[in-house]
């Protein structure tokens, strides 16, 4: 059977996708509490307030590299939400296809990005 004829892949294709999205899913967890931790100590030491320029300029890097983490945060958070939808779609059946064109997308972008739903066609036509 070619890749076009085929519409979904097997239960074992997908317990392979579905190891890859847990791993990921393991380390952006660990990332995240990593960063969370981070932001919450950034929070804590602001309690000195001496009105030293030093100290303006020391406050001005630390809001924002608060900024930077808290966004970093953020797109962690996202692509969780991201990897814990494909873990869905595995078990709904749909994991696999294209939402534009509704062919399956190839193994390979799977691996690389196993959350998205675009094939890479797909995707280089939205550009």
């Amino acid at each position: 059977m070619s890749q076009e004829e085929k519409t979904t892949y097997t239960q074992e294709e997908l317990k392979e996708f579905e190891e890859i999205i847990l791993n990921k899913l393991t380390v952006a967890r660990e990332e995240l509490n990593m960063l969370k931790e981070t932001l919450s100590k950034k929070n804590d030491s602001g309690t000195d307030n001496t009105a030293s320029t030093s100290k303006l300029l020391e406050d001005g890097a630390d809001t924002l590299e608060r900024e930077s983490l808290s966004q970093l945060a953020a797109r962690q958070q996202k692509f969780i939400i991201n990897l814990e939808n494909a873990l869905i779609r595995i078990k709904n059946g749909t994991y696999g296809v294209c939402v534009d064109t509704g062919k399956l997308i190839s193994k390979e972008r799977l691996r690389a990005v196993p959350h998205t739903m675009h094939s890479i066609e797909a995707k280089l036509a939205k550009k």
